[in-house]
């Protein structure tokens, strides 16, 4: 069964582009020209992953990636031509979970949706000693991942689809430290300088939603030089 990609895009040209080599690669597309074309889409259509362009009518890419993280968890991958690193922080502070800018290699683009849809819907990974079940515990933290549901003294915490990848990389093994290439590896793929400031909005969100202090986490840990890991507070 293929996967369902939405593309959200008003420019003809860049979407025909895209929808060409999506078929090509063995996806079903669904596309439409607004954000708010786009969102009744997504609630009728049931897409496996979003394409999002920033600069469209009715609503902007923004409001829509925000309005799709109100009810889904479906991967989201902003592709743009506003290329400021305030604009990609921006997009993944809001639950994106890629940002590619234009003009683009739509190669990359296939690869990076397959990168994120193996990581997401395969996730196959062998269980951790630190798992029950599908169930991986580190203190307060459960993290379901058949579910892909955080839970914190019970209370359920909403992940995005990378939230989850990294949380998920730290609590299989809690102590070990991870480089920002071993996690962006899980993200999706190869990690450049680049994406240095996309890891710590990630790690920065994550630690929010922990209720860890950024200044002295208790969960996630900052090793200088080397990278992040997790540990138990209880421990």
């Amino acid at each position: 069964m293929a996967y369902k990609i939405l593309i959200a895009e008003d420019d003809s040209d860049i979407q025909e582009v895209l929808r060409l080599y999506l078929v090509n690669s063995g996806f079903e597309v669904i596309s439409a020209y607004d954000g708010a074309e786009a969102y009744r889409m997504l609630i009728s259509g049931s897409p496996d992953l979003a394409l999002v362009d920033i600069m469209m009518p009715e609503m902007n890419g923004y409001e829509l990636t925000k309005k799709i993280r109100e009810t889904s968890n479906i991967p989201i991958i902003i592709i743009s031509a506003m290329n400021a690193d305030s604009d990609k922080i921006l997009g993944l502070d809001i639950g994106a979970d890629d940002y590619i800018t234009k003009p683009f290699n739509p190669l990359e683009v296939i690869a990076r949706i397959q990168s994120n849809l193996r990581r997401i819907y395969k996730l196959d990974a062998e269980p951790s000693p630190n798992s029950s079940g599908d169930m991986l515990c580190v203190g307060d933290l459960k993290l379901d991942q058949k579910k892909f549901l955080l839970y914190k003294n019970e209370t359920e915490i909403f992940l995005t689809p990378t939230e989850f990848k990294i949380l998920s990389l730290f609590m299989e093994k809690p102590g070990m430290v991870f480089t920002k290439s071993q996690i962006y590896e899980r993200i999706n793929g190869d990690f450049y300088e680049t994406d240095d400031n996309t890891m710590m909005v990630h790690i920065s969100k994550l630690r929010e939603k922990l209720g860890d202090n950024s200044k002295s986490p208790i969960y996630i840990k900052t090793v200088r030089g080397l990278g992040y890991k997790i540990e138990d507070p209880k421990k």
